[in-house]
Formats: structure tokens, C-alpha cells, sequence
């Protein structure tokens, strides 16, 4: 379940806390994992840093943790409270931390040391606490259905705002200031006066327990979550609902972009939203498998599809019956890639937990567990030469590692990108290697030597996916600079650039018997070029979020498209 989720202040990045600890990271421009935080054993809420270049965590399992977002390490770990942590919020200038927790008490952290500098107590259990914009003040929800208002600098209850008929879990203060909100179990939010302590407006609507309450950067919108799967969008002034967002299971956090133009939701479904603030449509960031697909491929012999995804799975599925014939478990982490030997007898998968995994087909068994990659394993590919017996690992570590399929021996290291790699490929030949990655560029390597012989360089962003041609003689590359370039095999110069996507470029590939270029984005949309008459074909739409997979079955009368999506 999606407990509880944040954007960064700069809404570049986007933090997600699951029920079972996790905390994700997402970068917005393509909503991609960028990070995985593992040490809490329970539920878990979330926020960074007014700077960005912190995540503070609060848990189920009585800690509260400090992370730092570029590198992932846990700073401090906090464990004064002696009970469930349910909230944790940092001040407008961080110099200080603040976590409510059941055993009815507020603690002030400095974050610099992890040492607890105040705790305010109340009568009753703690459930939510957010700082004031000036940080000067408090507010919490509590238990006993109250809302409380405390002097930071003192520690002293200054206000207890009464007014609702159950449980507060969701608090938030106006930009300017001037106004808290307050969500309940008791099916309402109620907007006061900090300083009068009066409650000048009830929003009703939701028909049970509302879980979570943030206002618009304005201050002009307040956004509510709750029990009944919808996320409302209610105007300050008027008290009036303008939008009922609808889709979820039960909605446990909200959160609004910094940009202005979207909120996010999490839900107890496993999924999270984007909403479009002003029309309220919606597109999942994750789902699938029981989350998302990150990964397809299709057997040489075109009777089998793997398909692999972030629930930490690969499941293999019969072509002609559409139905899923197995699920291979093991991997302790998101699955990114996954390829299928050419006699179709072993999958291959690479995972965020650093590990390359062999499974035999028939009996779903892992043969091999391949150790050595330091950082995320984001792609693999099989050699196509019997003699081979190959596969090839590409990492976050910016190495891909070259392995015996059979024994799982290491044969080499492949040293030369100066970003994470992110694709790799073998020729039709298998005498040669593509590989694409963070720094830009793709690299086409001799599998003899295990040298570089040409550095593709033209891209202006990451390099997602690269692809042979079906004779060899060209590379397709997808980047997040929007474009699909092809490239001379033999000389590394661009051949044609593929322009016309809104967004990333996640995939890219050849068809097997018809010279047609498939190419998916994070737009939604998945693309057709005819290679050979340089002709755009088609544009496939039908999609309901980012296109992750994409594998051509090859067929006696046509060539048929897979695709794995968010949906």
C-alpha cells in the first residue's frame, strides 16, 4: 500500500512510503525509480527537505530516519519514541525535524545530530504535526479529536481547536499562514482561524474517514483523500467541491506539485496518481504485474513472452493462449530487465537488488544467482551464437559484466561509460555489443577483445534502449531527449534522427521480418517508422501510462507488438 508520498520542493523528484517500509524515489521528468531507500520494517511516512537534499522518514516500527537523497545512505537513525511514529514533518528552514507518535508526544530533532532537543507531551496519541511557513508554530491532530497549536520556541500548548466527532490524521497550514486544516475520521475537514481558534468552515462530502488534507501553492484550493477512494478538490472561499477525482481504493496521502499543475495520490490499491488540477484526469505512475512492467521480451521461437516488473517478479506467458504459465520469484527487489535465451530454455533477469538471476524455463527454477554488480542491474541480453553461451549485464555501476549462461562464471568486464549503463544489446552476429547509458553516448564493443570500438556521441540526455538492425549494419537508440536516432554499425555516425515525442523515449525496436522501427514513450503513445521508405506509419494511443516494454512475435503472416505499460 502507498502510506504516504511528497514532491520535492523543486518537484523534480517525487518520494513514495509503502506499508511495508520501502521508501521510492521517482524522478518526475520520466517516472523513473531513481532510488530505493530499505531499513524501516513498517509503514512509513515521508518528507524532504525545504533544500531537497534530505528525506525524513517516520515508521510504524517507533524510528524515525534521515536519509540523503542523492546517495540513499541513512544519515541518523532516531529511536526515542517508544511507539508507532505516525507523522514527521520538517521546518521551513530545516534546521529541525518534528515526529508525532503514539505515545502521545511531539519530539524536536536537530537534524544535524540526530538528537532529540524537545518533546512537547499531550493527553492523547499524536497522529499527525506540520510546521507553520514562518516555523515559529505547530499544529497536530490528535486521537481525542482535537486540534492542537504549540508555541515552538517554548513547547507550550497555545490553542486547542474542538470541533470534530473522531480521530484528526491529516493536518495542513495555509501558505499565508492564517488558516489550519484539519481532516478527520469523521468524514470532514474543517479550516480554522490560528488566531482566533474558530472554525470558520466545514467541507462535507466524502462519504467516510478522510486520511489526508494539503492546500493548493495559492492557498486558494484545499485537496482531501479519504476512506472512500476519492480525492476532492474544495475552494477555500466558497467551501464548495469543484472536482471529485475518482479511481482509488482508499487514499491514504496527498500531495501537491510545486509546479502548480498536478497533486499526487496514494492509495491502499498500490498505485499512485497524477491528477491534472484542472480538468482532474489522472495517469498512473505504477502498476501491473501487481505493480509495474518494466520489461518484455519474446522468445526467438515466438511462442513465449517474459515480462518482468517492479513487484519484484518475472512471469512467463503462453502467446497462443495469452494465459501466464509461471511466476518466477526470488529477487528481493524491482525487476528492470529481462531477456530469453535463443533456444528459448533460460531467462535471464537483472534487479535493483544487484543480482543476475538464470531460470530454467520449464520448471521456473533459478539456476544461478550472479553476484558482482555494485549498483542497479538495468539491462541483459543473451548472445545469439550457440558457441557463446552468453549473457551480458548492464548496471548503474557503469560496467556491463559478460557471463557463462552455463556455469554463471564472470568471462569479462566491459569499462568505459562514465554514467550508469542502462541498455545492452548483441549484434545479429553476436561479434559485437551496443550498449547505452547515462552519460549520453552509446559505445559499440568487440566481443573478442572486450574492447570499445566506436563511442556514439549525439544524444542529449540519457541513452534508455539500443537495438541492431536486423542485418546489423545500424543501431537504434531511444534517449530521454525525446528522439530516436539510427546509427552507422560500422562508424558510429547518425544516420537519421526521429523526432515528434513529447517525452522520453523508454524503448526502440526492429521488427524481425518487415523493415518497421517500434518505438514507445513516456507520452503515452507508441510509435511506427518504415526504415525503408523513411515514412512515419502509425501512432498507437490507447495507452494509459508510460509504455515500458516493447517486443515484436515473430509470425509466418505478420509480425505482432507487445507492450508492457503502467496500466
Amino acid at each position: 500500500e502507498v502510506w504516504s508520498c511528497a514532491f520535492a520542493p523543486d518537484g523534480k523528484s517525487f518520494a513514495v512510503g509503502l506499508s511495508s517500509g520501502k521508501i521510492i524515489v521517482y524522478s518526475t521528468s520520466n517516472w523513473t525509480r531513481t532510488r530505493v531507500l530499505n531499513g524501516h520494517g513498517n509503514k512509513v511516512r515521508v518528507v524532504y527537505s525545504p533544500d531537497g537534499s534530505r528525506i525524513c522518514s517516520g515508521s510504524w516500527d517507533k524510528t524515525v530516519r534521515l536519509w540523503i537523497v542523492d546517495s540513499g545512505g541513512c544519515r541518523h537513525i532516531l529511536t526515542d519514541h517508544t511507539q508507532e511514529v505516525f507523522s514527521v514533518a520538517y521546518s521551513p528552514h530545516g534546521n529541525q525535524v518534528a515526529s508525532a507518535s503514539k505515545d502521545n508526544t511531539i519530539r524536536l530533532w536537530d537534524p544535524a545530530t540526530g538528537i532529540c532537543c524537545q518533546t512537547l507531551s499531550f493527553h492523547d496519541i499524536i497522529l499527525c504535526v506540520v510546521y507553520s511557513p514562518k516555523g515559529d508554530q505547530l499544529a497536530s491532530g490528535s486521537a481525542d479529536s482535537t486540534v492542537q497549536l504549540w508555541n515552538v520556541a517554548t513547547g507550550y500548548c497555545s490553542h486547542i481547536f474542538v470541533g470534530h466527532r473522531d480521530e484528526v490524521w491529516g493536518i495542513a497550514f495555509s501558505p499565508h499562514g492564517k488558516q489550519v486544516a484539519s481532516a478527520s475520521y469523521d468524514k470532514t475537514i474543517r479550516l480554522w482561524d490560528v488566531e482566533s481558534g474558530g472554525s470558520w468552515r466545514i467541507l462535507q462530502g466524502h462519504s467516510d474517514k478522510v486520511y489526508t488534507v494539503t492546500y493548493s501553492l495559492k492557498g486558494d484550493q484545499v485537496f482531501s483523500g479519504g476512506r472512500d477512494g476519492t480525492v476532492r478538490a474544495w475552494d477555500v472561499q466558497s467551501g464548495s467541491c469543484h472536482h471529485t477525482l475518482t479511481g482509488h481504493k482508499a487514499v491514504f496521502c496527498v500531495a501537491h506539485s510545486p509546479k502548480g499543475d498536478q497533486i499526487a495520490s496514494g492509495s491502499q490499491d498500490k498505485t499512485v496518481r497524477l491528477w491534472d488540477v484542472s480538468v482532474g484526469g489522472s495517469r498512473h505512475i505504477s502498476s501491473g504485474h501487481s505493480q509495474m512492467v518494466s520489461d518484455i521480451k519474446c522468445s526467438f521461437q515466438g511462442n513465449l513472452i517474459a515480462s518482468c516488473s517492479m513487484d519484484s517478479t518475472i512471469r512467463l506467458w503462453d502467446v497462443e493462449k495469452g494465459c501466464c504459465l509461471r511466476t518466477l520469484s526470488g529477487h528481493s527487489d524491482s525487476v528492470f530487465c529481462v531477456a530469453i535465451s535463443p533456444q528459448g530454455s533460460q531467462i535471464g533477469s537483472g534487479s535493483c537488488d544487484r543480482t543476475v538471476r538464470l531460470w530454467d524455463v520449464d520448471t521456473g527454477t533459478c539456476q544461478r544467482i550472479l553476484t558482482g554488480h555494485t549498483d542497479w542491474i538495468y539491462g541483459i541480453a543473451y548472445s545469439p551464437r550457440e558457441d557463446q553461451v552468453e549473457v551480458a549485464s548492464a548496471s548503474f555501476d557503469k560496467t556491463v559484466r559478460l557471463w557463462n549462461a552455463t556455469t554463471g562464471e564472470l568471462k569479462g568486464t566491459l569499462n568505459g561509460h562514465t554514467g550508469g549503463v542502462m541498455s545492452v544489446v548483441y549484434s545479429p552476429s553476436g561479434s559485437l555489443i551496443a550498449t547505452g547509458s547515462k552519460d549520453y553516448t552509446a559505445r559499440v564493443w568487440d566481443t573478442g577483445s572486450m574492447t570499445c570500438i566506436n563511442t556514439i556521441v549525439g544524444h542529449t540526455n540519457w541513452v534508455q534502449d539500443v537495438v541492431f538492425s536486423p542485418r546489423g549494419d545500424e543501431i537504434a537508440s531511444a534517449s530521454d531527449d525525446k528522439t530516436v536516432r539510427l546509427w552507422s554499425a560500422a562508424t558510429g555516425e547518425c544516420c537519421l534522427t526521429l523526432f515528434g515525442n513529447n517525452s522520453t523515449v523508454r524503448r526502440v525496436a526492429y521488427s524481425h521480418r518487415r523493415d518497421l522501427l517500434a518505438y514507445s514513450s513516456f507520452d503515452n503513445t507508441v510509435r511506427l517508422w518504415d526504415v525503408a521508405s523513411e515514412q512515419f506509419r502509425a501512432a498507437i494511443k490507447n495507452f494509459q501510462g508510460g509504455v515500458y516494454g516493447l517486443a515484436w512475435i515473430p509470425s509466418i503472416d505478420a509480425d505482432y507488438l507487445v507492450t508492457g505499460c503502467e496500466d
